[in-house]
């Protein structure tokens, strides 16, 4: 085998930044830029509407899959699938209408995906009132295709509209809004399983309805300059990034997946856990001990991604450091699973390791290739990050069949085999710019 030489990665950041900080409009007088900066918070919150719509989508429904399976008499495996479909669907059509979003327009693809975002969840709602896991499974799949439209393109329209040390504020919004429905979106659920356990498939276009008027009436999309790109420059862009850069990036989108991949399939499991005998958590309760790794990752992406700017070394730090915690803390839950406060936290522990591998993945993926490359690449790392959600649940419940052990077991080693990729493979400079 040949041996593996220690090179660094030549990563570097394209600045699109003008002496102007601010949007990517001409600006008057004081009263003006005054108004302007008004208008923009607005404008941060509309965007910031998109991202918590697509996170409620899939970590509102993991508290009421218990239910779902006793009610409707399906396995774990089945129940899984509710998820599993939403967020393969969305993998497979966001490179798709990214695509799309490029020829003809953001809000053309975000608007129309909201309102068959919202409708899929009506149909849904009716599923689950008829008790028919067929017409259920087939809403949640529109749904995925639906979500592919929001949350992926709302960071596309975030650097059309903006620039500077603004799309940076925009962006944290995002970022921030995206990591807040992760820690809300089981509460919300275990609330809303109170008034019935399907009350949360009709909450959606409640949600997606005030997304839906925050963009059509605050967001006003900049005229384009350049034609787009064709199909085969497009897909030719793609093979070019992949032929210079391929090594480290397919090793980023790897790890990345494989964070999110544990992070659902551990949320999966603590659900199911939490409802049998010793323990009988059900409803709210379940949703703040499920909330608990989630906040633990959403804390330590908001301070990760403040603090490592463009510090390759630190970056470097905290991607093997995130992922030393994620195998450790698996790797102890073979032994310790069954006491629950001890499980909670080493499962915390793992989430606050993934907290500090995305963060950094994210600035290097994005940061490391151009204008023109990036919405392409940005796109694919998005759905391999999708399709880590869609496999978690599904691979965790069959595990789960087999021996919780299994379950831990096979992690721990993922995530070992993620953390000697990263090591080896990934080693930015000093300082990326």
């Amino acid at each position: 085998m040949e041996k593996i030489k220690s090179r660094k990665l030549p990563i570097s950041f394209q600045s699109d930044i003008d002496a102007d900080d601010g949007p990517k409009q001409a600006s008057g007088g004081k009263g003006e830029a005054d108004s302007g900066s008004k208008g923009r918070i607005w404008e941060f919150i509309a965007i910031a509407t998109v991202p918590m719509v697509l996170v409620l989508g899939n970590s509102m429904l993991v508290p009421i899959l218990p239910d779902m399976q006793q009610i409707l008499g399906i396995s774990k495996f089945q129940s899984s699938l509710v998820i599993t479909l939403f967020s393969f669907a969305a993998a497979i059509f966001i490179p798709v209408l990214g695509y799309m979003s490029d020829r003809f327009g953001r809000k053309a693809i975000i608007v129309p995906s909201l309102i068959v975002y919202g409708a899929a969840g009506i149909l849904a709602g009716f599923g689950a009132v008829w008790k028919s896991y067929a017409v259920i499974i087939a809403a949640r799949a529109i749904q995925g295709l639906a979500a592919a439209g929001t949350a992926p393109i709302a960071m596309a329209l975030v650097g059309d509209m903006y620039k500077g040390g603004t799309e940076s504020k925009a962006l944290g919004l995002t970022e921030a809004s995206n990591g807040a429905g992760k820690v809300v979106s089981p509460i919300i659920g275990s609330l809303l399983a109170l008034i019935v356990w399907y009350a949360a498939f009709f909450a959606f276009p409640l949600f997606c309805a005030l997304s839906l008027v925050a963009i059509l009436f605050l967001i006003k999309e900049p005229k384009r300059d350049k034609q787009p790109q064709k199909l085969k420059e497009y897909i030719g862009g793609i093979r070019e990034t992949f032929r210079k850069k391929g090594r480290w990036l397919v090793t980023s989108f790897f790890a990345g997946s494989l964070g999110l991949f544990i992070l659902f399939g551990v949320l999966f499991y603590l659900s199911n856990v939490l409802e049998k005998d010793p323990y009988n958590i059900d409803g709210v309760m379940k949703g703040l001990v499920l909330a608990i790794p989630l906040l633990g990752m959403v804390t330590t992406s908001y301070i990760t991604g403040s603090v490592i700017k463009k510090n390759g070394i630190l970056i470097r730090w905290l991607m093997n450091i995130g992922l030393v915690m994620m195998t450790v803390s698996l790797f102890a839950s073979i032994f310790f699973f069954k006491s629950l406060y001890l499980f909670i936290g080493l499962l915390t522990v793992s989430s606050i390791g993934t907290g500090l591998l995305l963060p950094c993945l994210n600035t290097m993926i994005t940061g490391s290739v151009t204008k023109e490359e990036r919405g392409m690449i940005t796109s694919l790392y998005s759905s391999l990050r999708f399709l880590g959600v869609a496999a978690g649940p599904p691979l965790f419940g069959w595990m789960m069949g087999v021996s919780d052990r299994i379950v831990f077991v096979s992690v721990s080693v993922m995530s070992l085999v993620a953390l000697g990729l990263v090591f080896f493979l990934i080693k930015p400079d000093k300082q990326v710019n």
